[in-house]
């Protein structure tokens, strides 16, 4: 399965945001990566490369290559709405994206590795494919005999965020997708907007 497994310091500082979350590195360094960051002078994106930038901070943030963001975009022009918000919506949909937004894992690597490990149920059946989708009511649930994991049990005993799309019931280990989330709840600072434009050309 692949995905970006290089240096995380290194991208959230090319986005000028710590887009994986709290990062003493990007705190330390908090300008462009390269032998040249804290002094060179960079010239001024043109148009597409600010909507470029965009995408590649949302396909970052979100853990998502190429080729299943842009089928991902494709079908969110397909359906009814306003297609930067469907496109967030149909992300934020995704089993690997739910895991971390209930809180079983710490982050949306981890979560994809727990779903690829066959930890993590959808209605019940062991789902191992991190992209699968979720249609709103479907029960997330941590499996029986992976309860006692410690990476599962540390992040339940930490979790704080509670998204109002999401339930969590904490005696069962499992959460419900009640419903695709507006696009005022969702807190990553993408301007979805760009993507759209750069995916229009």
């Amino acid at each position: 399965m692949a995905r970006y497994i290089g240096p995380k310091s290194r991208i959230a500082r090319r986005f000028k945001e710590p887009i994986f979350g709290p990062d003493k590195n990007f705190e330390k360094k908090n300008y462009p990566p390269g032998m040249h960051g804290q002094t060179k002078r960079r010239s001024k994106l043109s148009e597409y490369g600010t909507q470029l930038m965009e995408k590649q901070k949302a396909k970052y943030t979100y853990g998502i290559l190429e080729r299943q963001f842009r089928n991902t975009f494709l079908k969110a022009s397909s359906k009814k709405g306003i297609t930067g918000e469907v496109l967030l919506q149909l992300i934020e949909a995704r089993l690997d994206n739910v895991v971390y937004r209930l809180g079983i894992a710490p982050t949306r690597s981890a979560a994809r590795q727990l779903v690829g490990h066959r930890h993590i149920t959808v209605n019940g059946k062991v789902v191992n494919v991190p992209s699968c989708e979720l249609k709103p009511g479907d029960i997330v649930a941590v499996r029986e005999r992976s309860k006692s994991l410690e990476v599962i049990t540390d992040a339940l005993a930490s979790r704080a965020n509670a998204y109002s799309w999401l339930e969590w019931d904490g005696h069962m280990a499992a959460g419900k997708f009640m419903n695709y989330p507006e696009r005022a709840d969702i807190p990553e600072n993408i301007k979805e907007q760009l993507i759209v434009e750069l995916y229009s050309k």
